[in-house]
C-alpha cells in the first residue's frame, strides 16, 4: 500500500524523509475520514454542478465518514435507533433508498506544479455513482457501477486549492451482483449503498508507479533461503522519454536499476534475483500461520526517479512464504504452507450489516481467531472497507480464504435469473465480474495471508467466465491456487474443486463427524459446515429480545435466526430429548450452551483426528452481521459463546481427544518435531466417584494423529477427563467429555442440505439432578504494559464435579466486558482438584467492573478482585 497520509489543511508542500533518497516525495491523501456531508437527493435537489461548489448550502446535511453506507451514516447520526432489535427491523422503512444519495466533501490541497499529476481513486462504491469535482463531472454511473470494481481518474485540470467532491450514489437493482449477506442475516434496508471504502488522491510527478508486487519462493527443503520478485507498473505521462532509476530498499539491502520509459508509455517492470541479486535472502525470516511460528513480515519501500527527483513511490508490506495445493484424492484438495501440509482451520466472517466495522472491532475479532487455536478465515464475499482485515490476518499469522459470496448464484439472493451457473449469465456481466475479479486480485495480492482464489460458492461459474478469471490469474497472479467452487463440484474448465459444501447446517450429535463418510464427516475439505444455532450469552439476549419476550420462546426469537433457518424447533427438540424440558430461560440456556460446546469441539476435533483424511474445515459461522441466534461463536456484540471456548479446548495445539466412534483416545500434535507425552486418563460416574484411571507414556512423530489408549465401552453416563503432560510431567493440555451409555443415532437415509436427522438421542437428564458443586476462588492482579493480567487459584471443595464452569467480568451496568481473553472458560472442575485460571483485559475497561462465577451445577456469585 502506499504512504497513508492523511489530508492537512495547508499550504506549504508536504515533505517526507527516505533513507533511499531525501527528496520531496509524491503523497497520498486520504479523503476517507469523518469530513463528510451526506444527503438524500430528495432533499438536496440542485445539480451535481452546484452541489460539488462551494456555493452549495449543506446547513441540514447529515454529518458523514468514508467509508459507509448510507444506513452506516445514519445510524451515526441517531436515526433507527435500536433498529436490530426485537422485531423492529421488520418494519424498516426501505423507500427513502428509493432515490440517489450524496456524499460531499471539501478539502484544501497545495497547488500542483507543472511536472504534477493528481488521481482520484475509489477503492468501493455500491452501486452506481457519478462523480462531480468543482463543478465538473468526471464520472457517470454509466462507468461507474459495481461493488468491487475499483476507479481511478485523472484529476489534475479540474483541482485548486480549495476543493469540493461530491459523489451521487445509487442502490444496486434486482439482478446487479452486489454485496450479499445471503440468508444470514436481512438485507440491508439500503442494499449496501454508499462509498463503502476508501478514497484517496494520488499525486505523483511525471512518473507515475502503481499495483506494486512482492511475491516469493522458499526453498522448502531447508527454509534457508528465498527468492523475490518484485512487480511494479510505471506510466510516463509526458510526450518525452524518460530515463530514470528504480530504486529498492528493504531490511538493509538496495537496488537500483535503470529503466526507459518513450512518451506516454505504460509498462511492468519485472525484477527477479537473477538481474537483482539482492532479491535472493539467505536465512529469511519466515512467515507461518498460527501455531505453526511467526508470521513475520518485511517492508519494501520502491521510488522511481528521474533528473534527481522522485516522481513516485510506493511501500510495501510482505511476508516470505509460499502456498500450494495437492489432492489426497480426485476431489479433495489440500493446502501447503513452506512445504508443510496444514490442517485448515478456519470458520466464516461476515462485516456488519451496514459496513459499520472498525479497524478496533475488526482487531478484537481477528485476536478471537487466534485465541480459538484456529489458523484461518473464510470471507465468502470479499469484505471489508479497507485492506485492515488482511492486513490483521498478516499480523496475526490467519490463513484467508477469499472469494465471491453464493449471493450471486440463487434468484432469491440475487433477484434476477440463475442457472446451473450462477446469475452471471451475460458478456457484459462476465466482463463486469472478470474486471472485478482483477482489481481485487491486485489490490489484495500483496497479502501473505490470502492462500486461495475461491471464484464460486455453491456452484461453479459459467466456462466462458471461468476462461476469464483464469487470463486474469495468469496475468496478475500465478502463484496461489484457484478455486472454482467451495462445493464439490467438477468444472469443465479446472476439474474437481477438491471442496465439499454439504454441510450440516443443523444440529448434529457429536458422533456424527467421526461415523459419517459420505456428506459432512470429517474427510476431505469442508467449507461450511456446523451444529446450527449457538446461543448469545444471557446479558447479549436482554439486549436484542425486549424483557418481556425473553421467555417463553416466542416469534420475537424466530426473527433472529437466518433466513433459511426460521426457528428453535431443532435446538429445543434436541435440549428435550437430551437433557429434558427447561424450566426456564436460564436452565434452557445453560443446557443450550452444553450442547453448543461438546457439539462445536466434537467437530473440529474429529477433523483433527482423522487426518490425513482430512484438510480442512470451516465453522459456519464466525460471526453475524446482525444480532443473531445462529451460526456465531461469538455473538454480535462480540461476547463469545459457549462454542468458543470449546473450539478453543478441542484445537490445543497438542490434545488428548475422545473419538466417539471407536471410544479411543488419541493425541494430535500440530509441531514439526516428534514429541514424548505422558496421559492421565480417568472416568468419573454420574455421581463424581472416580470409576477408571490409567497414566501412560507414548512417543508420536510429527503431523500424526495417534490412538494412544482404548476405552471400554460406556455402558452409563460418565464424565471422561484427560490430561496431557510433557515426558517431564509438566502440564499441556487438558480436555473433558460428558458421555452417555446411549449414543446419537442418525438417521441417514433423511439426510438433506441442512443435516442429518437424529432417530435416537444420547440421553443425559441425570445431569439435572447433579448435587451443588462448591468453589473457593482467590484472585491476584498483575499490571503488563496496559493490561491486567488476572489469576485465578480456583478449588473444588466439595465432592462433585462443577460443570461447565463459566467466569464472566461484567460492568456496573450488568453489560459483559470484552474483549477479555481467558486462558479457560465454561470448563469442568474435577472433586477436590485446584486449578489457575487467568484472564488478560486491558486496564481501562476494569473500571466499576466485578468478577462472577456459576457452574451447571453451582449458582452465580462475586469474586473479589483486588484491582
Amino acid at each position: 500500500m502506499k504512504y497513508n497520509l492523511f489530508l492537512i489543511f495547508f499550504f506549504s508542500t508536504l515533505t517526507l524523509s527516505c533513507k533511499v533518497r531525501d527528496n520531496i516525495e509524491p503523497q497520498r491523501i486520504m479523503l476517507a475520514d469523518n469530513d463528510w456531508k451526506v444527503q438524500s437527493s430528495e432533499k438536496a435537489t440542485a445539480p451535481g454542478s452546484e452541489i460539488s461548489t462551494p456555493n452549495a448550502t449543506v446547513s441540514n446535511w447529515y454529518n458523514g465518514f468514508v467509508p459507509s453506507t448510507i444506513m452506516g451514516v445514519l445510524t451515526q447520526n441517531g436515526l433507527y435507533k435500536d433498529v436490530l432489535t426485537g422485531l423492529n427491523y421488520k418494519e424498516i422503512d426501505r423507500t427513502p433508498f428509493n432515490c440517489s444519495w450524496w456524499y460531499r466533501k471539501e478539502f484544501t490541497l497545495p497547488l500542483l506544479t507543472d511536472n504534477q499529476h493528481a488521481r482520484i481513486h475509489f477503492d468501493g462504491i455500491s452501486y452506481y455513482a457519478n462523480v462531480w469535482l468543482n463543478g465538473v463531472q468526471i464520472a457517470s454511473r454509466n462507468e461507474l457501477y459495481g461493488p468491487f470494481r475499483q476507479f481511478s481518474f485523472d484529476v489534475t485540470p479540474y483541482l485548486a486549492e480549495n476543493n469540493t467532491l461530491a459523489v451521487e450514489v445509487f442502490r444496486a437493482q434486482p439482478g446487479d451482483p452486489n454485496i450479499g449477506f445471503v440468508d444470514w442475516n436481512p438485507r440491508p434496508a439500503d442494499e449496501s449503498m454508499g462509498i463503502f471504502r476508501e478514497v484517496y488522491l494520488e499525486v505523483f510527478n511525471v512518473v507515475e508507479m502503481k499495483n506494486t508486487y512482492v511475491h516469493s519462493k522458499v526453498n522448502t527443503q531447508t527454509l534457508d533461503e528465498a527468492w523475490l520478485t518484485v512487480e511494479t507498473t510505471l506510466k510516463n505521462y509526458s510526450d518525452k522519454k524518460v530515463k530514470g532509476k528504480l530504486l529498492g530498499q528493504y531490511e538493509e539491502k538496495e537496488f537500483t536499476i535503470p529503466v526507459l520509459l518513450e512518451a506516454g508509455e505504460e509498462k511492468v517492470v519485472k525484477l527477479t534475483s537473477e538481474e537483482v541479486e539482492e532479491l535472493y535472502i539467505e536465512n529469511p525470516r519466515i512467515w507461518w500461520c498460527n501455531n505453526l511460528g511467526t508470521p513475520e513480515m518485511y517492508e519494501l519501500k520502491l521510488q522511481f526517479e528521474t533528473d534527481g527527483k522522485i516522481s513516485d513511490s510506493d511501500t510495501i508490506p510482505f511476508g516470505i512464504r509460499e502456498i500450494k495445493d495437492y489432492f489426497i484424492t480426485k476431489d479433495d484438495r489440500g493446502f501447503m504452507l513452506n512445504g508443510k501440509k496444514v490442517l485448515i482451520k478456519s470458520a466464516g466472517w461476515t462485516d456488519d450489516i451496514f459496513l459499520r466495522d472498525t479497524p478496533v472491532t475488526n482487531e478484537i475479532q481477528v485476536q478471537y481467531v487466534k485465541d480459538m487455536n484456529m489458523n484461518s478465515i473464510r470471507l465468502e464475499n470479499i469484505w471489508g472497507t479497507s485492506q485492515n482485515i488482511y492486513d490483521l490476518c498478516d499480523k496475526y499469522g490467519l490463513l484467508v480464504l477469499v472469494g465471491w459470496s453464493c449471493q450471486w448464484e440463487w434468484k432469491n439472493h440475487l433477484g434476477g435469473p440463475v442457472d446451473k451457473y450462477g446469475g452471471i449469465k451475460t458478456e457484459k456481466d462476465m466482463e463486469l465480474i472478470a474486471n472485478s475479479f482483477r482489481d481485487q486480485v491486485v489490490w489484495l495480492r500483496n497479502h501473505p495471508s490470502i492462500i486461495a482464489w475461491y471464484v464460486g460458492s455453491d456452484m461453479t461459474p459459467r466456462p466462458a467466465l471461468e476462461e476469464k478469471y483464469l487470463k486474469v490469474l495468469k496475468e496478475v497472479d500465478r502463484l496461489r491456487p484457484y478455486v472454482a467452487a467451495a462445493s464439490k463440484r467438477n468444472s469443465s474448465v479446472t476439474g474437481s474443486t477438491g471442496m465439499k459444501m454439504n454441510g450440516p447446517y443443523e444440529y448434529v450429535g457429536p458422533n456424527y463427524w467421526y461415523e459419517d463418510n459420505k456428506y459432512g464427516g470429517a474427510f476431505g475439505f469442508n467449507t461450511e459446515t456446523g451444529i446450527g444455532a449457538q446461543l448469545p450469552v444471557i446479558e447479549s439476549l436482554k439486549k436484542m429480545i425486549p424483557e418481556d419476550k425473553l421467555w417463553p420462546l416466542n416469534e420475537y426469537w424466530d426473527y433472529h435466526c437466518t433466513r433459511s433457518m426460521k426457528s428453535l424447533d431443532i435446538l429445543t427438540e434436541t435440549i428435550e430429548k437430551k437433557y429434558g424440558k427447561a424450566t426456564d430461560l436460564n436452565d434452557y440456556l445453560r443446557k443450550a450452551n452444553l450442547l453448543n460446546y461438546e457439539g462445536t469441539k466434537a467437530m473440529f476435533e474429529a477433523f483433527r483426528v482423522n487426518v490425513p483424511k482430512t484438510t480442512g474445515i470451516v465453522q459456519w459461522m464466525l460471526n453475524s452481521a446482525w444480532p443473531s441466534l445462529y451460526w456465531q461463536v461469538y455473538d454480535y456484540y462480540l461476547i463469545p459463546t459457549a462454542a468458543y471456548y470449546g473450539i478453543k479446548r478441542g484445537n490445543m495445539p497438542q490434545q488428548l481427544i475422545y473419538n466417539y466412534k471407536d471410544n479411543g483416545i488419541y493425541y494430535v500434535n500440530e509441531g514439526i518435531v516428534p514429541v514424548e507425552r505422558k496421559a492421565r486418563i480417568a472416568l468419573y460416574g454420574p455421581d463424581s466417584q472416580l470409576i477408571q484411571e490409567a497414566n501412560i507414556d507414548f512417543r508420536v512423530e510429527v503431523d500424526l494423529s495417534k490412538k494412544v489408549f482404548q476405552l471400554d465401552s460406556i455402558a452409563a453416563n460418565v464424565f471422561l477427563a484427560l490430561e496431557l503432560y510433557d515426558k517431564e510431567g509438566a502440564f499441556i493440555a487438558r480436555n473433558f467429555y460428558c458421555l452417555s451409555g446411549t449414543k446419537d443415532q442418525h438417521d441417514w437415509d433423511k439426510t438433506n442440505w441442512v443435516r442429518t436427522p437424529l432417530k435416537a438421542y444420547a440421553d443425559f437428564k441425570a445431569l439435572s439432578s447433579m448435587p451443588t458443586a462448591t468453589l473457593d476462588v482467590k484472585s491476584s492482579v498483575e499490571t503488563q504494559d496496559t493490561n491486567h493480567v488476572v489469576t485465578l487459584e480456583v478449588t473444588n471443595s466439595s465432592s462433585v464435579i462443577s460443570l461447565m464452569t463459566r467466569f464472566v467480568l461484567r460492568n456496573n451496568k450488568g453489560d459483559v466486558i470484552y474483549p477479555v481473553f481467558w486462558d479457560d472458560n465454561y470448563t469442568s472442575i474435577l472433586p477436590g482438584e485446584q486449578r489457575t485460571v487467568q484472564l488478560t483485559v486491558n486496564s481501562s475497561l476494569t473500571d466499576n467492573s466485578s468478577l462472577f462465577v456459576s457452574a451447571w451445577n453451582m449458582p452465580e456469585s462475586n469474586v473479589s478482585l483486588g484491582w
